[in-house]
């Protein structure tokens, strides 16, 4: 029996992010997996009503399956953090520099890791940024500062294409960070309380692994574990582990790499990675002997006031 047990959970999903969509399937696959453990819980789809909703409802625990802004970045973790409820995942701080892209950047850097070099522009700068503004040149990956999913990105090949491409990503919160493109294999790993579970290669059909790519079923091939030599399997790995620890992770995240000549480049923590049956934490997690709903479960288990 868990702690949890009896007790009221709500699992928050939704919200007003860009990747609500996700979120929804997300926030129903947990629910359904806790409910058939037992629990007592609450869906919620979260709106700016959430604290006199939590309130009215008596929940004594959250478990958060939100995505992108106001639940992946610190907004939500605060709210429950003021109100006293327990909940799944990272807190503010470590959950607020997860989805900052430049201030993690740093952080990685700090922590011995290999970073993409990349400039990082105000999103007043974006009609302006010019080849002569990247050291590097083209091609080059412009994306938002702040956002996931993998919304609001572009791989830029030419000079013609590079204004449209800023504007694009200058649309989202965060300004627009753009880096040198890498050729290399994507892997993914996957890291609950500390410890990296595995790593999955990700060979997308499309140019790279976008939103469309991400959530459209067909387009992109997972290989677990990743097709790498040992070696690389242990660096990703070391380095996922790394990457939690400075950003001061909780629960589980994923941690997403481009795996080149000389080792891996990380390129993001995600401190609220999908949770479908089939998303890729659930797949490296099935790998290692832990169902869906025993996953779910341990992610409960862990809910607690971080501040």
């Amino acid at each position: 029996m868990g702690k949890w047990t009896g007790r009221k959970v709500a699992v928050l999903h939704g919200g007003l992010s860009s990747e609500r969509e996700v979120s929804l399937a997300t926030g129903k696959a947990c629910a359904e997996a806790l409910r058939s453990r037992g629990y007592d819980v609450l869906l919620l789809d979260v709106d700016l009503s959430a604290a006199a909703r939590l309130q009215a409802e008596g929940v004594e625990v959250a478990f958060n399956a939100l995505h992108g802004r106001y639940g992946e970045d610190g907004v939500i973790q605060g709210l429950l953090e003021s109100m006293g409820i327990p909940y799944t995942g990272s807190g503010v701080l470590a959950s607020a520099l997860g989805m900052d892209k430049p201030l993690s950047k740093l952080l990685f850097r700090e922590a011995g890791l290999r970073v993409i070099e990349y400039r990082h522009f105000p999103p007043g700068r974006a009609a302006a940024i010019g080849v002569a503004d990247l050291p590097f040149g083209l091609p080059a990956v412009v994306k938002p500062g702040a956002e996931g999913s993998s919304v609001g990105v572009h791989v830029v090949r030419d000079a013609a294409a590079l204004s449209s491409a800023c504007g694009d990503a200058a649309r989202y919160k965060g300004g627009v960070v753009v880096e040198r493109y890498v050729k290399g294999t994507e892997v993914n790993v996957a890291v609950l309380d500390g410890r990296a579970l595995g790593a999955i290669e990700i060979v997308p059909s499309r140019e790279f692994y976008d939103y469309v790519a991400k959530y459209t079923p067909g387009m992109t091939q997972y290989f677990y574990p990743a097709r790498l030599p040992a070696a690389d399997v242990a660096a990703v790995s070391a380095a996922a582990e790394a990457a939690y620890a400075a950003l001061g992770c909780a629960g589980v995240a994923r941690v997403d790499f481009i795996v080149a000549a000389g080792g891996p480049y990380i390129l993001e923590v995600n401190t609220l990675p999908g949770m479908t049956a089939t998303s890729l934490v659930p797949k490296i997690a099935a790998g290692n002997g832990i169902s869906f709903p025993d996953l779910c479960e341990r992610l409960l288990e862990g809910a607690a006031l971080k501040g």
